[in-house]
């Protein structure tokens, strides 16, 4: 059902819809192209996306966004919860991203799980289960590092679960719920990488929304899910067979979400981000500007800033 607006949801993109997934890449369009695009798509919100892509400099960005009428939504991070001696490394870099954030005015962490296989090879790097102990020590570290964050920068941390790390599947969503604490801890509903796990947004939205503080929105075309299946893909090679497809193509149905999350009492930044590593210069804008609008025909905008409980 199509909704004249769906005034709790607020519209963004990220660098993610460009074909970005690393601060450097060749085969990446510059960051100026990016936000130019961003803007000329008719978006007005954004995600940083990995740090080091977009400017670092407060400063810079703010005057980069300004001069676009853009705003920030977020800052993007991955990290290893599960490994002790990744701690200090995973908490100083959430702490550079954070405070790049907060200067921007923004307010989440989107936190992405290390991935057990190589982003661009597909090879494994350690084994895809945790073991309880290894579980246990993920769920405290969440707490602890969104209990700095919240305290030190006003940044919420929010998980994403993704494809080829140890939260993708919907069992190990909901252990990674019941493993944290609401104060510091909660979900970036990822609604394509659920469906990759074989995961339910409803049933998730509708048993966990009080958990979801943030969403990315996306679709999975199931042939290629069935290959990744069949064919023990890595997701990377998945994106390359082209996965994640535009609205209203894919599952879960965008429309379905739009009405699962305007039901919710929070407000929410809704953020596309189609991964479409790697892809020509001239490819994401007309889907940037084709998903906008059709997300804005299920009453999504971004016309305002969420307000944080």
């Amino acid at each position: 059902m199509s909704r004249i607006t769906a005034g709790n949801l607020c519209l963004g993109s990220a660098p993610d819809s460009w074909g970005v997934w690393f601060p450097a890449d060749e085969r990446q369009v510059h960051w100026t192209r990016f936000l130019d695009e961003l803007a000329g798509a008719g978006y007005r919100w954004f995600e940083l996306g990995p740090y080091g892509y977009l400017p670092t400099d407060p400063r810079q960005l703010a005057e980069e966004a300004g001069a676009r009428g853009l705003q920030v939504s977020g800052g993007t991070t991955f990290g290893a919860l599960h490994r002790p001696d990744s701690w200090a490394d995973t908490v100083a870099t959430a702490r550079r991203v954070s405070e790049l954030a907060s200067a921007a005015g923004a307010h989440h962490l989107v936190f992405i799980p290390a991935m057990y296989r190589d982003e661009k090879t597909g090879a494994y790097t350690e084994d895809p289960q945790l073991t309880a102990e290894q579980w246990s020590s993920f769920g405290a570290r969440a707490n602890d590092l969104g209990r700095i964050l919240l305290e030190e920068y006003d940044v919420r941390l929010v998980l994403h679960p993704h494809a080829d790390s140890h939260i993708q599947t919907q069992p190990e969503i909901e252990r990674y719920l019941n493993e944290t604490d609401s104060r510091y801890a909660n979900l970036c509903l990822d609604t394509g990488h659920v469906a990759y796990g074989g995961g339910d947004n409803l049933d998730l939205i509708r048993r966990f929304g009080e958990r979801v503080g943030y969403v990315h929105i996306k679709q999975m075309d199931p042939d290629v899910l069935a290959q990744v299946a069949a064919e023990e893909l890595s997701f990377g090679e998945a994106v390359k067979r082209g996965v994640c497809v535009e609205p209203p193509a894919g599952v879960p149905d965008p429309a379905e979400i739009v009405d699962a999350l305007s039901a919710l009492a929070a407000e929410l930044f809704v953020i596309v981000e189609q991964d479409l590593y790697p892809c020509t210069a001239e490819v994401p804008l007309p889907i940037a500007m084709r998903t906008r609008e059709y997300l804005a025909a299920q009453g999504v905008t971004g016309t305002a800033r969420p307000r944080l409980g």
